[in-house]
């Protein structure tokens, strides 16, 4: 139950800070894509503000910490080079963000605003999971 709450607290306070940096307007993060037109640099800005606070957490927990409050152990990911589905991956995510505007993490909070262009984008994005599950136990199966 306190691992519910923590997840519930951390996932409010993100959407907050995505609403309150206007983050949720589809509108804003294109501008950021429009250089040659309506640039607007502030994307950057919250993005920087992000990577900063990550790292500095990332810094101080680790220094401090053998593991978390509420787990038995830090989920640390093992892998750490560069495969063809990692960079095809992230290649669809920069695609779809840029003609969409939306990127996964903003698109929850911009439920509350109530346009059907996010649910069209989270119905969209479900659908893309989905078909990429296929796909990878299709192809990619294990040996």
């Amino acid at each position: 139950m306190k691992q519910l709450l923590s997840a519930l607290c951390a996932g409010l306070l993100f959407g907050t800070g995505i609403a309150l940096s206007g983050m949720i307007n589809p509108a804003k993060v294109l501008n950021f894509f429009d250089i040659a037109g309506t640039w607007d640099p502030s994307l950057a800005f919250v993005m920087g503000g992000g990577l900063a606070v990550a790292a500095l957490g990332y810094r101080l927990l680790f220094g401090v910490r053998e593991k978390p409050l509420l787990a038995e152990r830090f989920q640390l990911p093992t892998r750490n080079d560069l495969d063809p589905q990692l960079i095809g991956g992230a290649a669809v995510f920069g695609i779809g963000w840029g003609i969409a505007g939306f990127c996964p993490g903003a698109a929850i909070p911009a439920l509350g605003l109530g346009y059907a262009d996010t649910l069209v984008f989270l119905a969209s994005l479900i659908a893309g999971i989905l078909v990429a599950k296929g796909l990878k136990a299709h192809f990619f199966t294990a040996v």
